[in-house]
């Protein structure tokens, strides 16, 4: 590897803007177009920064920059590296970029810096996608979640289990090269007692994962109701802000309205659907609530709201048929007109489902409608310390799949199999969890991985 450069600021206009090189042939290139203040030909110390400007290949000035020098091994990707920071005009950055490029850097792949991270042993596949996630993150509790992957938290625990099954393996292998010696029967008794540990970490980390997901995934709730029951009123409450329109006139709502709100530090995913009603002229509106219903369907979360000014139809009771095995919060709104429906008149009080009274127009009863979430979901709960927080997919269906690898060698040994038998899938247990930390990953998953990220990273 030569050198690779990338921009690694977002685009557009800002006050700075940092380029990034790395690679054996980073300072030479750096030689090329930068003339430092002090010209001096010291030898290039790592952990400095020199100020100076940029110069194409006619001498004409680019932009005043200050150089940040990191010498191999002691950088980011373990090579060296330099950091240019330049004023963040687009035009400026850019140019500089082409004069990297054409003194011979070539562009860096998406993630490719930390790829390179990864693969010269720097940091391990678990810790390269905290990277990512913590990019990503849309509240603090993510962003804690993922410094603490990023910190080894996660590939500690996984090198702790994958050291404890490596211990038996040693064993095995004795139990197979020297039968003679008739151990077994102890190599086996002793294996059943390892697997037993394993398979209780195991399962302590997929459980783990309920409060991962909800911690980076959040929670998708969709409003649900029938035409001008006050769903995008309720949004804008939500929001605090005139986010979805809103007028007297029935089927106004007709795509999907999607924004986040943090609710104790979880995301929220709130969906503004089209109103349901069985009766529609209009093809555009039919979809709108075919995508509702959909939604609702998939939704963590529905918040069916009723208009309280008015009795109840059958389309509202066909919504609740649609709803009855769901997460949901009946929201009775419109409180500040005169009520046709209360909490307790018999059809609403015999749904078994949480209720609340509000008034979305006069955005009363929202912090009682939080409250009620919080408590259904435990978000008070999910607490973010030093422990391990399995938040990614990938992670737990490797944990899964582990689990079923150890659940096959603790049976193989309960059916007294062969020793060596019992090694196949116990070796698959090894194979598995060195997935998440990269011992055994294959190169399209890591290809894959890296896809994610953006340029410069």
């Amino acid at each position: 590897m030569e050198a690779i450069v990338a921009i690694s600021t977002p685009p557009g206009y800002g006050g700075i803007g940092i380029i990034r090189i790395s690679g054996k042939d980073s300072f030479k290139i750096i030689e090329k177009i930068f003339e430092p203040k002090n010209k001096e030909k010291d030898k290039i110390k790592g952990y400095t920064m020199k100020y100076g400007k940029i110069f194409d290949f006619e001498g004409k000035i680019i932009d005043e920059v200050l150089v940040t020098y990191f010498v191999s091994p002691k950088s980011f990707t373990t090579e060296n590296m330099c950091e240019i920071n330049s004023h963040g005009g687009p035009i400026v950055v850019k140019k500089i970029l082409e004069l990297c490029l054409e003194n011979g850097a070539r562009m860096a792949e998406p993630g490719e810096f930390t790829k390179i991270a990864f693969l010269n042993g720097r940091i391990d596949l678990a810790q390269s996608e905290a990277i990512i996630d913590m990019i990503n993150a849309k509240t603090e509790k993510e962003q804690q979640a993922s410094i603490n992957q990023l910190e080894g938290n996660l590939s500690n625990k996984i090198n702790e289990i994958r050291e404890d099954i490596m211990q038996k393996m040693v064993d095995i292998e004795a139990s197979i090269d020297y039968p003679e010696y008739d151990i077994e029967e102890i190599t086996k008794g002793e294996l059943r007692k390892m697997l037993e540990r394993v398979n209780i970490k195991l399962k302590e980390l997929e459980r783990n994962f309920e409060k991962g997901k909800l911690i980076k995934d959040g929670i998708k709730m969709a409003i649900i109701g029938r035409p001008n029951a006050g769903k995008s009123s309720l949004l804008n409450a939500i929001l605090n802000e005139d986010r979805a329109i809103v007028t007297e006139y029935e089927g106004t709502t007709r795509d999907i309205i999607e924004e986040f709100i943090v609710i104790e530090g979880i995301p929220i995913k709130v969906i503004d659907t089209a109103g349901i009603r069985n009766k529609t002229e209009d093809k555009i509106e039919q979809i709108g609530i075919e995508k509702a219903k959909e939604i609702a369907k998939n939704a963590d979360l529905v918040i069916y709201i009723i208009d309280s000014s008015k009795k109840l139809e059958d389309e509202d009771k066909e919504i609740l048929k649609l709803l009855k095995d769901k997460k949901v919060i009946i929201v009775l709104n419109k409180q500040d007109l005169n009520t046709e429906i209360s909490v307790e008149t018999e059809e609403i009080k015999k749904i078994n489902k949480p209720k609340i009274k509000l008034s979305a127009l006069k955005k009363d009863g929202i912090e009682q409608l939080y409250k009620e979430i919080s408590e259904m979901f435990r978000l008070g709960e999910i607490i973010i310390d030093d422990s391990v927080t399995v938040t990614n997919e990938r992670h737990k269906e490797i944990i899964k799949n582990a689990q079923k690898n150890t659940n096959d060698s603790i049976n193989s040994i309960d059916n007294n199999m062969p020793i060596d038998i019992i090694q196949i899938s116990i070796k698959q247990t090894l194979e598995e969890l060195g997935k998440i930390t990269g011992n055994t990953v294959s190169e399209d998953i890591i290809d894959e991985i890296f896809k994610k990220f953006c340029l410069g990273k």
